[in-house]
């Protein structure tokens, strides 16, 4: 079996091809390369008023890149419906070491400094992959989401890859292709120059979603 290598993985992102293991206790990656595709257009992000409000003043913290390894281990942790993960220990060491050479970032949610929700992804060019999200109290994760979303209209993003399809990501406004269309999108987005956003600078995450997209 080839070792996966943070370059050999990058190089992966930009065909639309990504690894994931079968179980936590399972050391063996696959790779997935999904005939239908899911994607959270940018322009398109449905934002909720009540979220909005959630967002604006509900009781989270939100950070990115303050703690990428405890974000990604608690994506892997069971969680109801869910018992078992694809986030194995080759995959959370490969990640945070994409995390240190400055290709993956987390989201953080916090709540009296302890972290409750958050996600994680890959950037590539003017690509961001999510791969996990999860959240310990209500909203968490969506904020998470919407702080990403912020971040990444204001870096000149394209494209926000999820790879597969849920109920949770098509409320947002996720949508799903075909392999052949990703791929095209994919081609624009990964040469394009974009930068992750570590902070807002005070700007209100909402309004920068607003302003690119629609809500109800």
């Amino acid at each position: 079996m080839v070792e996966i290598t943070p370059e050999l993985l990058l190089q992966a992102y930009r065909v639309g091809v990504f690894p994931m293991g079968e179980r936590r206790d399972d050391p063996k990656l696959y790779w997935l390369d999904p005939r239908l595709r899911a994607v959270l257009p940018l322009d398109g992000f449905h934002l909720s008023r009540r979220l909005a409000r959630t967002v604006r003043s509900g009781p989270f913290q939100v950070s990115a890149n303050t703690d990428f390894a405890a974000t990604v281990r608690a994506c892997a942790e069971p969680r109801p419906g869910h018992p078992e993960s694809w986030i194995n220990e080759p995959i959370i060491e490969l990640y945070s070491e994409m995390h240190r050479r400055g290709h993956a970032h987390s989201i953080e949610c916090r709540v009296d400094g302890v972290l409750v929700g958050g996600l994680y992804g890959v950037t590539v060019g003017a690509a961001f992959f999510g791969e996990s999200m999860f959240s310990h109290m209500r909203d968490a994760s969506k904020v998470a989401l919407v702080h990403l979303t912020a971040r990444l209209i204001l870096g000149g993003f394209r494209l926000l890859d999820c790879q597969f399809m849920t109920e949770h990501l098509r409320s947002f406004g996720a949508i799903e292709i075909q392999r052949d269309v990703f791929r095209v999108q994919l081609a624009e987005a990964v040469d394009r120059p974009a930068l992750f956003q570590r902070e807002l600078g005070g700007a209100d995450p909402c309004a920068i979603v607003q302003a690119s997209t629609r809500t109800s």
